[in-house]
């Protein structure tokens, strides 16, 4: 059971433990994040190198970015909720050969013990599923060193992002599980700079994450109305942010 103090919805953990033992599986639920990992790992490798990076990715789940970063040649720690889902994660990690450092902790719990102790954080499709995403943000920026990066994804609130990631994806082509998502959560660009800005951090690139679930592939666009990226940084000591 969540404690009730941590920033975590019991219901939105209980929907991703379900699909725990299928976190793996490239043709099953879990086949969208599978054919978007590639490009988000992409996306951080284009501004960050990973190899002897200490790396800590947020809402790991079964850990397919955590592994991947790892590969990659990052020291890596991933942080989830889910035990199910860490559970599975370690399991994998142990039969690939793959050092990552799984931990049950939120991103709060853990900034108040490792706080600046990370080159770079991610956090990929998790923010529009907590009660406080700007609380969120706030603990990727305590525990990112000084000149160190944090790449962000999830949701524009838009009506195409509507139409696609809930209507499209959830109930039309039943790409997700129906309640993956809920609209309210979906998050604009311009509030998620903000609460970073908040939080000490600058932004450095913004990018649309478009997927064609038909012919299985995924491509870093301009067109940010439904998912999208977030590249912020944390200015290194004497810098001034802008």
């Amino acid at each position: 059971m969540v404690d009730a103090t941590v920033n975590a919805d019991p219901a939105e953990i209980a929907r991703f433990q379900a699909a725990a033992s299928r976190w793996w599986d490239p043709e099953g639920e879990m086949r969208p994040l599978h054919d978007l990992n590639p490009v988000r790992l992409q996306y951080v490798e284009r501004s960050a190198s990973l190899a002897g990076r200490a790396a800590l990715d947020v809402g790991c789940g079964g850990g397919l970015l955590a592994e991947a970063m790892a590969r990659r040649g990052a020291h890596v720690t991933g942080l989830d909720l889910a035990t199910d889902l860490l559970e599975v994660a370690r399991l994998h990690a142990l039969e690939g050969g793959v050092a990552v450092d799984y931990r049950l902790e939120s991103a709060e719990q853990h900034a108040l013990a490792a706080a600046s102790r990370y080159d770079v954080v991610t956090c990929m499709e998790m923010l529009e599923h907590v009660p406080d995403p700007a609380a969120v943000i706030g603990a990727l920026a305590a525990l990112v060193r000084p000149g160190g990066d944090v790449f962000v994804s999830t949701l524009n609130r838009t009506p195409r992002a509507y139409l696609l990631a809930v209507l499209g994806a959830e109930y039309v082509l039943r790409l997700l599980p129906a309640g993956t998502h809920t609209y309210d959560r979906f998050i604009r660009p311009s509030e998620l700079a903000a609460w970073g800005r908040q939080a000490g951090l600058v932004t450095v690139d913004v990018a649309g994450l478009e997927y064609d679930p038909f012919g299985r592939s995924a491509r870093l666009s301009s067109d940010a109305r439904v998912n999208y990226l977030m590249h912020l940084r944390r200015p290194g000591t004497g810098e001034v942010p802008r």
